[in-house]
């Protein structure tokens, strides 16, 4: 295994949950950023990737949840024989080892406790949570207490991949490289310049991998790409496969003309509002201000303890449009205008999913403490040392879709990301409403009787369509969830890996990464991540006998 970061298994900035985030930016972030966003009035968005042993697990803010049922059925049903959900729900679950089922805020459904990544529902429930679940339910939202069984509708405690035996981050790094046998060897702070090639008869075969210090490495069976969606599909450019036009640009022989290399980029969208708690009550945000707290904070969390920097969030809802108040029709016509002639089946498939009332379109998390644009207050002003609640929303089916890209210029350095976030108006009204509902919840009772004043965007600066809409494009931010990049579709629809995850044109190159995924599926990724790694090995191991 080659990881172009380090091994950073006892980071206490990678393992404490009340941590999280803050190694975004660090040495152990590849630090993209996309192109001027044309949708978002030219601003730059980051693009956080992980750059270190575990990538993007090590880094992700822990969310682990699944997608519904319909959707995962719709890889199979588009063109991929044996993904279906029954039969990736086993993949999932093979990677999941759930320590709270049958506990106040889980039943069984989908619960399975013999892998490697534990999931766990937070122990650290803060007091101004406690009327989450309450306002959600007035508001004609049911609680969901199965959500990991294929239906994620609904107002939940849901798990973070905490292991609770120290309360530490549980993630690829730490979970599954202890079960590697001895003949695995990882090599860490090493990237590689192209994967090589040799033709053979009308197809390539990958023979091995050049490090950019010019070592070669042989391949004695197959290379398996695993860099994400922003990377895999690069690599695969520097080694000759690909859009003509993008190789030639670079400099780089075409080898496999395979033009949806990079295309196909779908992501989620987050918008926030946040409020200034009453003073009676704990912010996560004491740990920004009150260094002495923080210390002590941190040897409770050290020597085992219950501590505040146990915390991660808990309080989510899925909903479809129509739970939401929508007009569904609404969201219909404005996603048949967006997809309009295109014949890929991302857009045709999320215009499908629509009309599925068991498929959310929207999600809220319930954040304990500040996150958004506006910034915490700073040291000096009246509301420092005051304490936050963040209502967290994400458009789960934004029609935008994008690209990344080699830069020409500097075909190993960093790529060129553009995933035209906001391009329609589907998602521009899709995220307005979502900022509406943050509000919405806020002001139900019990939510609503914790704080004193919104922060952000302030209830006497946003109201009329005109503000809702300037605030959606001045603050609408990713919460990281690239795909597509590497689509699992067949060639003829766009596809750049076939249902076995072999790069089209080769005979032994494989990418098993969230890259594959063809339509971007409602909730967080990692589940799905593991499932698609569990499901490669399957495949892998079965060709080999």
């Amino acid at each position: 295994m080659i990881e172009a970061g380090p091994s950073a298994l006892d980071e206490l900035n990678i393992n404490i949950p009340g941590k999280k985030g803050s190694t975004l930016g660090t040495k152990y972030d590849w630090n993209f950023t996309t192109t001027p966003q044309e949708g978002l009035k030219g601003r730059v968005l980051a693009q956080n990737r992980g750059k270190v042993l575990g990538g993007s697990s090590a880094l992700n803010l822990m969310t682990y949840d699944r997608s519904s049922e319909h959707e995962y059925n719709s890889w199979e049903e588009l063109g991929n024989p044996g993904w279906s959900w029954k039969n990736f729900l086993k993949m999932m679950n093979r990677s999941q080892n759930f320590t709270s089922p049958n506990t106040e805020w889980y039943g069984d459904a989908g619960a399975s406790t013999k892998g490697p990544i534990r999931g766990t529902i937070n122990r650290f429930i803060p007091a101004q949570q406690d009327g989450w679940v309450p306002a959600l339910n007035a508001l004609g939202v049911e609680t969901n207490k199965e959500y990991l069984g294929g239906n994620l509708l609904g107002v939940s405690y849901a798990p973070g991949s905490i292991d609770p035996t120290h309360y530490n981050r549980s993630y690829s790094a730490n979970g599954y490289l202890p079960l590697a046998g001895p003949k695995h060897t990882v090599l860490t702070n090493t990237r590689i310049a192209k994967i090589n090639l040799k033709k053979v008869r009308q197809s390539y075969t990958a023979t091995g991998v050049t490090l950019t210090n010019g070592t070669v490495i042989k391949a004695s069976r197959e290379v398996i790409l695993s860099a994400g969606s922003f990377q895999s599909p690069g690599l695969l450019e520097v080694s000759g496969i690909g859009k003509k036009f993008i190789l030639d640009e670079a400099g780089i022989a075409q080898l496999i003309d395979l033009p949806s290399v990079g295309e196909n980029l779908q992501d989620h969208i987050r918008i926030q509002t946040s409020y200034q708690l009453k003073d009676n009550l704990l912010s996560f945000d004491i740990l920004r201000y009150n260094a002495t707290y923080a210390a002590e904070q941190l040897q409770l969390w050290l020597d085992g303890k219950y501590s505040l920097y146990d915390y991660t969030g808990s309080a989510y809802t899925f909903q479809t449009w129509k739970q939401a108040g929508e007009d569904n029709s609404k969201f219909i016509e404005l996603a048949k205008i967006a997809v309009g002639n295109s014949t890929h089946p991302a857009g045709k498939k999320m215009l499908e999913w629509l009309s599925d009332q068991t498929i959310p379109q929207v999600e809220v998390i319930g954040s304990d403490g500040y996150t958004g644009v506006k910034g915490y207050p700073a040291a000096g002003t009246p509301l420092y040392g005051k304490g936050f609640w963040t209502n967290i929303a994400a458009v789960m089916h934004p029609l935008s879709r994008g690209s990344v890209h080699i830069n020409a210029s500097d075909p190993l350095g960093k790529p060129i990301i553009d995933p035209n976030y906001l391009s329609n108006e589907h998602d521009v009204q899709a995220a307005i409403v979502a900022a509406k509902k943050c509000r919405q919840i806020a002001q139900t009772p019990p939510m609503s009787d914790v704080w004193v004043s919104e922060y952000e965007p302030g209830l006497d600066k946003v109201n009329t369509d005109a503000e809702w809409r300037d605030f959606v494009l001045n603050t609408t931010l990713s919460i990281y969830h690239p795909v597509g990049t590497c689509s699992m579709l067949p060639r003829k629809d766009g596809g750049v890996v076939d249902s076995k995850l072999k790069v089209y044109g080769t005979t032994n190159l494989r990418v098993v990464d969230a890259s594959i995924i063809p339509v971007l599926i409602s909730a967080h990724l990692q589940t799905a991540v593991y499932g698609i790694a569990e499901m490669a090995a399957e495949i892998i191991i079965s060709d080999a006998k």
